[in-house]
């Protein structure tokens, strides 16, 4: 087996993010949520103002995982950080190091496009990405929960006609 490759994901990639968005969502039991395409991932990656970027770990030419961020914004430091959306290495391929590597190179890309930190989300099971965050260095925000509008709700306060109750 060779040397790990991570690259910057092309546009021949889409279907292979899929692919990893779909067993990292059966990993995390909500396989039920993906409705992702790969027009979606094409557009998002690669369209005309991309929104998102991508990483693509080979092994022999094979692909064995992915990463995919976004950038984000603090107004308290007054630059922008790099949001890491998913991380994926297929399970054969797990505690041979290619999760740090993947980090590492993350870490690199955002201190190059100078980002001011790095976040994640991680589910409050999953105890061995939470002991692996650990040993990278990364700490919980605690007193912090996330937020989330999607489908009706979304659509709801859109249209309220910029009406918005403090209920």
């Amino acid at each position: 087996m060779s040397a790990p490759e991570l690259r910057l994901a092309t546009p021949e990639d889409v279907g292979t993010i899929l692919g990893f968005v779909r067993a990292l969502a059966e990993y995390e039991k909500l396989a039920h949520e993906v409705l992702a395409t790969e027009a979606d991932f094409h557009d998002s990656l690669f369209g005309k103002i991309p929104r998102a970027e991508a990483l693509i770990v080979s092994i022999d030419g094979r692909p064995v995982g992915f990463s995919v961020w976004f950038y984000n914004f603090s107004t308290f430091r007054g630059r922008h950080g790099l949001f890491v959306e998913d991380v994926y290495v297929d399970p054969a391929y797990r505690a041979a190091g290619i999760g740090r590597m993947i980090f590492r190179f993350l870490a690199r890309h955002a201190i190059s496009q100078g980002c001011a930190r790095m976040d994640w989300d991680v589910l409050d099971w999953n105890e061995p990405a939470i002991r692996f965050y650990r040993a990278i260095g990364a700490v919980p925000q605690d007193g912090w929960t996330r937020q989330r509008l999607t489908g009706a709700a979304l659509e709801a306060l859109a249209g309220d006609g910029g009406r918005i109750s403090d209920a």
